[in-house]
């Protein structure tokens, strides 16, 4: 969990001095009374956690499954409340040392570090980054208190929600920040929604509860962060050092650690060449492929993002004119392959999937998307019932003869991974499974899948990749045999 109030003290001004606004004031002195938040410029906690593989879990449906989730045995989270004179400097630092998730059949793997860094810049511009700070008990209350909030009764709790000030959402839409106070008035849950290629308006909820008194500051020892009503990170918290002399120490990065680099610029139109009668391969990253089934287009792959969705189903009408895009086949549910999805979705495809990713995909595409202004959410009456789960097997038939197979591969990486074998062109598609130099876990993945095919008597001598090679080549079943047997 993350987020940042650098301009929080900047925001601050006068209320209007109505009832609803003077009721709103007393909620909020008394949390801030109640959690020690009212001199407090920064804050440093410590303790155990556990984080989530979202949308990158064997299980799409459950992001901290046993091979999923990275222990992090020495967690440290450090934020800095008032505004950095510098644009780079951090604001929000969580780090800590982790141990991955042990994978079935690979060698146990290495310790690494836990690396969880916000700019000043980003908390100020970035809603995806800034709400990490604004969502924390004690953010919440420095926020709320800046941005004019409102407060309702709910029960014996306090229910408080605002709309920050510097951020609108990429369709113009306001963000909303909603908080819970006890009867302790502390802050026992916050949630906000940020915009999501894939899920459209994303739920992001923190809830915190077993407060105990740090050093004159109330600390829940106890966190818990879900997305999409999917338990992604938790943590339990032991100490916390208020106002930390040490704060630039601890908001330092290694150079190596520290922010990535800038955006890359927007791709062209991507590449089509032709693989046989009616099969055609879109360049780029990722590869998809437009195939020729008579009376429709079957595409595989809509790619990492709506833009390259909206290129990908271009191309592939260009590439086979007059002809709608009927089935978009998902390899498997992983973000990265699964957020051109709604651009699939929005030209009224049907997407193919395995069975055990069906319900988790349908419900993530089937929420609301009034924040990010992507293709979907420009679709009147939008339909429902847009995946259609396959089984282990799965072929399909065109009204011109065209064979398209379906196989579900057994690997760690995802119960749910299809390839596509096209019988006639001798072909295989795809994803996630690395020939060239691949490490342990890589190559546990390709020795499974590799064994998956010679038992199904999968003849191909063309192996088509995701994730093309640089420079871009082709890779044969000499060179994928290769690859097994020489590691």
């Amino acid at each position: 969990m993350r987020i940042q109030l650098g301009s929080v003290l900047v925001l601050i001004g006068a209320f209007a001095m109505n009832a609803g606004a003077q009721n709103a004031s007393d909620v909020l002195s008394a949390a801030s009374t109640a959690m020690g938040v009212e001199n407090l410029r920064s804050l440093s906690y410590s303790g155990t956690a556990r984080n989530g593989q979202f949308g990158q879990s064997r299980s799409i449906g459950n992001p901290m499954g046993r091979t999923s989730v990275t222990s992090i045995t020495q967690y440290t989270r450090t934020i800095n409340f008032e505004q950095a004179g510098d644009a780079t400097a951090l604001v929000s630092r969580a780090t800590g040392p982790t141990m991955p998730p042990t994978v079935p059949g690979v060698p146990p793997p290495a310790a690494g570090v836990f690396n969880q860094n916000i700019t000043s810049q980003q908390a100020q511009t970035n809603w995806v980054q800034a709400f990490n700070i604004w969502t924390t008990p004690w953010g919440f209350v420095k926020a709320a208190v800046a941005n004019d909030a409102t407060v309702r009764r709910a029960g014996r709790q306090q229910v408080v929600t605002f709309s920050p000030a510097n951020f609108t959402s990429p369709s113009g839409q306001r963000y909303t920040v909603t908080g819970y106070l006890d009867a302790q008035n502390r802050v026992s849950k916050v949630e906000t929604r940020v915009e999501h290629n894939v899920v459209g308006d994303l739920p992001v909820v923190f809830e915190y509860s077993n407060y105990q008194s740090m050093n004159g500051v109330q600390v829940p020892t106890r966190i818990v962060q879900t997305q999409a009503g999917m338990r992604t990170f938790e943590a339990n918290i032991t100490s916390a050092t208020p106002n930390p002399p040490n704060l630039a120490e601890l908001l330092t990065a290694p150079a190596a650690q520290g922010p990535g680099g800038g955006q890359q610029p927007p791709p062209g139109p991507p590449s089509v060449d032709r693989l046989g009668e009616g099969v055609f391969r879109i360049g780029g990253n990722y590869t998809a492929l437009a195939i020729d089934m008579g009376d429709h287009i079957l595409v595989v792959e809509s790619g990492q993002s709506d833009a390259r969705g909206l290129a990908v189903m271009a191309a592939a009408k260009q590439a086979i004119p007059g002809k709608s895009i009927r089935f978009v086949v998902n390899s498997h549910p992983h973000f990265d392959h699964a957020s051109g999805l709604a651009a699939a979705v929005a030209e009224g495809t049907t997407i193919l999937t395995h069975r055990n990713n069906e319900p988790v995909l349908e419900k993530l595409l089937a929420g609301p998307r009034t924040l990010g202004g992507d293709s979907l959410s420009k679709v009147t009456n939008r339909r429902r019932n847009v995946v259609q789960g396959v089984g282990d097997r799965d072929v399909r038939r065109g009204a011109n003869g065209k064979v398209v197979e379906l196989h579900r591969i057994p690997i760690e990486h995802s119960d749910g991974m299809l390839v596509v074998y096209l019988p006639a062109e001798r072909a295989l598609y795809t994803a996630d499974l690395t020939v060239i130099n691949p490490n342990p876990v890589q190559m546990g993945s390709l020795r499974v899948a590799v064994e998956t095919f010679d038992r199904l008597n999968l003849d191909y001598e063309t192996w088509i990749p995701a994730h093309p090679l640089n420079p871009p080549r082709s890779l044969t079943r000499a060179d994928v045999r290769a690859a097994v047997r020489s590691n």
